[in-house]
Order: C-alpha cells, then structure tokens, then sequence
C-alpha cells in the first residue's frame, strides 16, 4: 500500500506547523523551500486542510496557517482517512471496475482487506503530538529557530 504525496505533504504541514514555537505563524513560502513542494500544490492541500478544521489560515501580509486545535486533538488515522479518496488495494475491491473472473473464489482480497484495516487501526492509534516527541529535532532538520 502506498499513500499518495498528496496526504504525505499535508502531514509535512502539520508536522511542520505544529512544530513552530507557539503563536508562531507557519507560511507556505517556508514549507514550500523545507520540503521542496511547489507553492501551488501547497496552497490546494492548506486549503483541504483548513476546511477540515485542522488548520487555520490568516490572510494578509503577516499571515500565514496555525494549527485550528492542539495537536493532541488531530489524529493521524483521520487525517490519513480524509486526504485519501480510496483505499482500493486491488481492482476486486471496487465493484463498479472490478472484471476480476476470480473474485467470488478469491482469498487474497480478504488477506489485503484485513492487512489494509490494521494499517487502519495502527494510525488511528497516534496523534499529531505522538509524531513530535523529538520536536527539537524536528525544528533543526526543518530550520525552524
């Protein structure tokens, strides 16, 4: 299984902003340079991520995005969940283009579904704060002073 880019950057943002110092302002521009990710494609994700209620923007000149609630709050397993639109293993888990012949005999569809569900459940189990426990670390291999 693999995630798409798409929820891998806005855990980068997350990460990223929850690891500023506190009332601190995040900006694309210095996400965008930490993470070598095109400002555009940021924009789209902090966008995504402000209607989820997980961060807020600010606009204007001194703006930038906070986190919304404290990263205690945010859990991985529902970020994962939000930024991800299928979790189609294989062609048989989706009936609507699924032309597998063997899908009614099929064992390996119910081996990935439970191995899909304890990826699930293993996420579901940390927070944002969990992935800052090295936050100072963080902060240095990010730049953040």
């Amino acid at each position: 299984m693999r995630l798409k880019k798409y929820t891998d950057y806005a855990l980068r943002v997350l990460i990223f902003t929850a690891s500023k110092k506190q009332g601190t302002l995040a900006n694309k521009k210095e996400i965008s340079e930490v993470f070598n990710i095109s400002e555009n494609h940021l924009g789209k994700i902090i966008h995504e991520l402000n209607k989820l209620g997980l961060i807020d923007t600010i606009r204007g000149r001194s703006g930038g995005i906070r986190l919304a609630k404290p990263a205690a709050e945010i859990n991985v397993g529902q970020v994962v969940r939000a930024m991800e639109d299928d979790f189609h293993l294989l062609e048989c888990f989706d009936r609507k283009t699924n032309y597998c012949v063997i899908t009614p005999a099929c064992k390996l569809k119910h081996v990935l579904n439970d191995a899909l569900m304890a990826f699930l459940e293993v996420v579901d189990q940390y927070t944002l704060e969990d992935l800052l426990t090295n936050q100072e670390e963080l902060q240095e291999l990010m730049g953040i002073k």
